[in-house]
């Protein structure tokens, strides 16, 4: 079990992951409309338009490559999670019917990777 000083290190680096990721999308022009959205099934990381479509990321931050790529994390059953948290959050906007994507941020030290539309 992981002790709380890992816990506090784990969020303030998923933190930090997510900030970069969100200035990433700026950059991009895309804009970020949600973040660390919560339900009673799970999170999702990044709620981002853009143009029309609605992007649910899920971003990864690994300060090395030591236990492999950070994106590697994002298997079968998170990607399940998360179309499933997609569904929630589209509903709870009122927004049936709109254009999706799910992407993968993976940053790996100071290496930001986008795999867009990764599943």
């Amino acid at each position: 079990m992981a002790d709380s000083h890992t816990d506090q290190r784990n969020r303030s680096r998923g933190q930090w992951g997510e900030d970069l990721a969100a200035r990433h999308y700026d950059r991009l022009g895309c804009r970020v409309i949600d973040r660390n959205w919560r339900s009673p099934t799970g999170e999702l990381d990044l709620v981002v338009l853009d143009g029309d479509t609605y992007v649910f990321s899920e971003v990864k931050a690994r300060r090395s490559d030591r236990y492999g790529p950070a994106a590697g994390a994002v298997g079968a059953g998170k990607q399940r999670r998360i179309r499933r948290l997609a569904i929630e959050w589209l509903r709870a906007h009122d927004l049936h019917g709109a254009d999706i994507r799910f992407d993968v941020v993976s940053i790996t030290g100071n290496q930001i990777t986008l795999i867009d539309g990764a599943f």
